[in-house]
Formats: structure tokens, C-alpha cells, sequence
């Protein structure tokens, strides 16, 4: 692994178990059966962990939208074509798309990072990281050198470091990117072994025929390259996305900060696989946000080790589904902090509490 890479790996820590234990002793004095709450009670405790607060005060929240272009849509393998994703970006700039109305709704900023989008882009709310204009053609070669790969990784996690000392305490993951569930289903299908038929779904609503068509690319894209599945940053580097190693980079980011990183759809959590191939203590600090219509994304959460939050029958990405977690989280931690004890309310306790 690079040097940097693993300079960083190594300031992720294990979550604070005597902040867990103090937060799981609070949800059993308050008013309800033990466990009654369920998820809400798991994520308090999660979160107890991750920050090393017993009721930590979440307080900014920020979706990262990651957006590049790949050139793997020479293929033909999305029904939208290619530029759709530079109007998509000036779309999030300007507050229109469904992520900066969820957004909006749960208190949290949208954060639009140009790392590889093929055009060139001015607003004054863009952040600009851009390693290239887009990725290559995985069914003709690598999508992006090594190097290009840990500089869109290292940009993801500069950005996160940066926004963590100014504040911001819960990270969520966006992205957008035309063409982009081809490589993230490649990077499933190598990185965990899965035939490429299990990987591969409709992305933004493709035909029987292009279906069938997409599976063929990928496995083209497969034997041209032949990454090393034991090396997930080879997998990256030959398969991957600007957008996907961005956001592994805001994962292990989150991580290293003791900040909770909540996952959105498919392409987020092929970017958590990544992330937890290179830095497996990066997992205990994530959440992931919903299960998405995309067929690959129940097979990467498996992979990993987490499971989804809400079930919304969604598939559209830019941090969509990770943006609705984020209300549930607060409602966690609402319990935590305004609901009565059995002490303080003067309600009998369970024989058996």
C-alpha cells in the first residue's frame, strides 16, 4: 500500500467501547422495555462509539457528492448519455436535484466535488479536486493509473480532514457519474468473487438487450485488465471511478476522525468495500443508509458486514437515501437525551429488567 495510504490507515481506531457501554446502561434505565426500539437504540449505541460521546451532539452534517465522468460509456451501457453528468453537477449546484431537497429537509449541506467530470466546470459553490477529465475505457484498458487513483483518494480524505477541524460531524456519501454502476459492478464482482450476471442491474433504466450488453463489457473489462483481487487499489485503479475513489477516500476520512460516515446506494458502498479491503477498522464507523433496487447492493453490504436502515425501494444515487438516515439519526439521539427514566418518572421497572 502507498506510504500515504497507510499513514493514514493507521489513525483509524477501534470505536470507544466505554462510551458504547455508558450509552446501552442510559437505554436501559428510560421508559420502555429493553431493546424495544430496536435500530434506534443500535444506532445510539454505534454512535456512542464512533465519537466517544455517551449522547454525542451530531450538530453539521454534510452529503459529499462526488461527481466524474467515465469513458466506459463509449459502450453504450447507460440510457443517458455522458454529458448528463456535468448538467447534473450544475444542477446540485444550483439546489434542484432530490438530493438538495432531502438535503435540506434533514439540516445537512450538499458539498459538490468535481474529481473527474469530463468538461470543465465554474461555480462559485463547486469544489474542485480534479484529478482527470473522466476515467478510460475499462473495456479497453485501465480506468486510471494507480497514482490517479490514491490522488482521488487522498482528495477525499483531505476534504473530510478539513471539514472535521471546522466542525462538521456527520459525513454522508453522494456521487454521480453517467455509466457509473458498470464499474462499481465490476469492482463487486472481482473484489468479492460474484459471477458478473449476480452484479449487474438497470442502472438509470436500461433495456433487456443493454443489460446483457453491460454484463459482456464488464466481463471484457475483467479479462483486459485482470486486477488482483487481493488489491483492492489495483481493483480500483483498472475498474473503478474517479467518483468511487473519491469517496473512499471520505470514508477512511470519517474514519480517521471519529466521525460517522452514513452510505448511501449502490456505487457508495462499492466505494465502503474499497474502503474496508484497505482499512477494515473503517467499518464499525459506518452506517448504512438504505437498501437500493440495484440487484449487486445486498451482495457488496453482505460483503462488508452491514445492514441497510431503511428499505425504499430507491436507485437513484447522489446521496439520496443516505440523506433520509439522516433524520433517524437525530431521532436516536433525541431519545437519549429527552426521554424519561424509569427513576425520574416514577414508572415501575420489568421483575425481570
Amino acid at each position: 500500500m502507498n506510504s500515504q495510504l497507510q499513514q493514514w490507515v493507521e489513525q483509524i481506531k477501534p470505536l470507544d467501547e466505554a462510551a458504547q457501554v455508558r450509552a446501552q446502561a442510559h437505554l436501559d434505565q428510560l421508559t420502555k422495555p429493553p431493546g424495544s426500539l430496536g435500530q434506534l437504540e443500535r444506532l445510539a449505541v454505534q454512535l456512542a462509539g464512533i465519537t466517544g460521546e455517551t449522547i454525542p451532539d451530531l450538530g453539521r452534517k454534510a452529503i459529499i457528492v462526488m461527481a466524474g465522468d467515465h469513458g466506459v460509456c463509449e459502450e453504450g451501457v447507460s440510457a443517458f448519455p455522458a454529458e448528463v453528468t456535468g448538467q447534473m453537477v450544475l444542477n446540485f449546484l444550483h439546489g434542484g436535484a432530490a438530493v438538495n431537497v432531502l438535503a435540506r429537509h434533514a439540516g445537512a449541506d450538499v458539498v459538490c466535488v468535481d474529481i473527474g467530470v469530463r468538461g470543465d466546470l465554474e461555480h462559485p459553490g463547486l469544489v474542485s479536486r480534479k484529478v482527470k477529465h473522466g476515467t478510460a475505457n475499462i473495456a479497453k484498458g485501465p480506468a486510471m493509473t494507480t497514482d490517479e487513483a490514491i490522488e482521488a483518494i487522498c482528495a477525499g480524505f483531505e476534504l473530510v480532514q478539513q471539514m472535521a477541524s471546522e466542525g462538521c460531524r456527520v459525513f454522508a456519501t453522494g456521487e454521480m457519474g453517467i455509466g457509473n454502476t458498470t464499474p462499481s459492478s465490476a469492482l463487486l464482482a472481482v473484489l468479492t468473487g460474484t459471477e458478473v450476471a449476480g452484479t449487474v442491474g438497470r442502472g438509470t433504466g436500461i433495456t433487456d438487450s443493454v443489460l446483457l450488453h453491460k454484463q459482456e463489457v464488464i466481463r471484457r473489462a475483467i479479462e483486459t485488465n485482470r486486477p488482483n483481487p487481493e488489491d483492492a487499489l489495483d481493483v480500483l485503479a483498472k475498474l473503478g471511478g474517479l467518483e468511487i475513489a473519491g469517496l473512499t477516500g471520505v470514508i477512511l476520512g470519517a474514519a480517521a476522525s471519529r466521525c460517522p460516515i452514513i452510505i448511501d446506494g449502490f456505487i457508495s458502498t462499492a466505494a465502503m468495500l474499497v474502503a474496508a479491503r484497505l482499512a477494515p477498522a473503517c467499518v464499525p464507523y459506518a452506517i448504512a443508509s438504505h437498501l437500493s433496487m440495484e440487484p449487486g447492493h445486498r451482495r457488496l453490504m453482505d460483503a462488508i458486514g452491514l445492514t441497510p436502515v431503511l428499505h425504499m425501494d430507491m436507485r437513484l444515487g447522489e446521496g439520496t437515501g443516505a440523506a433520509l438516515l439522516l433524520p433517524v439519526l437525530d431521532a436516536a439521539l433525541k431519545i437519549m437525551r429527552e426521554m424519561a427514566t424509569f427513576a425520574s418518572a416514577g414508572v415501575s421497572r420489568s421483575e425481570e429488567a
